[in-house]
């Protein structure tokens, strides 16, 4: 006789819930403390190293700042007199006269497309 195969709308929103924390502490807990660090860093490094936008990167800012504490403003003056040689300076606000141009154009290209099947 075949075993059945489960999938996860088998069960109630209340099992699956359950289901993963049970796999969660019991992943953890088979894991070595090498295997542990490995996977934080991993997790971490994603966390701060991709960022997507502006907000994902002002919360990484926040974990950094907070982690640091009070000796952020040293570790960031320490940074930049290291990499003084850096000439790539982050803009802290988007660019929004070049964000409302390609806002323009874009809008401009499909009033265009309209504007071609209205004739």
């Amino acid at each position: 006789m075949k075993k059945k195969s489960f999938i996860y709308s088998d069960l109630s929103k209340k099992q699956l819930e359950k289901l993963k924390e049970f796999y969660i502490q019991k992943k953890v807990e088979s894991m070595t403390h090498q295997d542990l660090k490995k996977y934080v860093l991993e997790i971490i490094s994603h966390q701060i190293n991709d960022t997507i936008d502006k907000e994902e990167e002002m919360e990484a800012w926040r974990e950094m700042s907070d982690f640091f504490g009070e000796q952020f403003e040293l570790v960031i003056l320490e940074m930049q007199t290291k990499y003084i040689d850096e000439k790539n300076i982050l803009e802290t606000e988007i660019d929004t006269r070049k964000q409302r141009m390609n806002l323009l154009e874009r809008n401009n290209l499909d009033q265009e497309k309209r504007d071609m099947w209205d004739d």
